[in-house]
């Protein structure tokens, strides 16, 4: 099993103090929960055929999937891509030592394993909003995305078949181990993911209370926002 150096996280320590700490700035808080709902709001529009709704939420994904990239780059020290993408070796030794309950995750934002999530969840996703762009559907509804028009009618048949199958197949599945993920940490290692994405803190030893994430400044997130959302709401006007 590996040891708490190689994974980043120490021992329990029953008797040792918690204080909290603030590691999930109001906009990824804001993005992680809204995208939730735009994902279910487009299964459900797309499933009840109400595409005037469907192709509304499919933009606001596309454009929170624009501001996460963005996010991951500019933004909060513990959103950031260089702060939780590891390599296979480091994800590797963090899975080996999942499953042990003394051993708690003090990492001050996402762990490797959660870091790999995000990646696909954010990969799956993108792909979904994207292939919307150039979908149609000329079966019943007689409907195209706003791009789909430069790539043909074969190909945005083929790219719809992707839209509605694979892609959205992988997402479901991917989605499914999050959310059991979440509630297997709860529940078996009595750790709660779920309560820092919603406030904001996670209550840590004090000695990685000392190494508190750098938080980017709100306007910058606005700025990022507003950009993605024009961008969206762009593509949205052409169709």
């Amino acid at each position: 099993m590996a040891s708490s150096s190689e994974t980043g996280a120490a021992p329990a320590a029953s008797s040792a103090p918690r204080v909290a700490v603030k590691i999930w700035d109001l906009p990824t808080r804001l993005f992680h929960w809204s995208l939730a709902v735009a994902l279910g709001v487009c299964w459900w529009s797309g499933e009840e055929g109400n595409f005037t709704v469907h192709f509304i939420s499919g933009h606001v994904v596309f454009g929170l999937v624009l501001f996460r990239l963005a996010w991951g780059v500019i933004g909060s020290q513990t959103a950031r891509f260089s702060d939780f993408v590891k390599g296979p070796g480091e994800i590797g030794r963090y899975l080996r030592g999942l499953f042990s309950t003394t051993r708690k995750d003090n990492a001050l934002g996402h762990n490797p394993a959660g870091g790999l999530m995000v990646i696909l969840l954010l990969l799956a996703t993108g792909g979904q909003a994207l292939t919307g762009l150039f979908a149609s559907e000329n079966t019943w509804a007689f409907v195209s995305g706003p791009l789909a028009s430069l790539v043909g009618s074969d190909l945005s048949s083929t790219i719809t078949s992707l839209h509605k199958g694979i892609l959205f197949d992988t997402l479901l599945v991917l989605a499914a181990v999050h959310i059991v993920a979440a509630f297997g940490y709860l529940f078996i290692k009595k750790e709660n993911l779920i309560r820092p994405m919603v406030i904001g803190h996670k209550r840590l030893p004090a000695e990685a209370a000392a190494r508190a994430p750098r938080l980017a400044n709100p306007l910058l997130a606005l700025l990022v926002a507003a950009v993605a959302a024009g961008v969206a709401y762009g593509l949205h006007s052409l169709t």
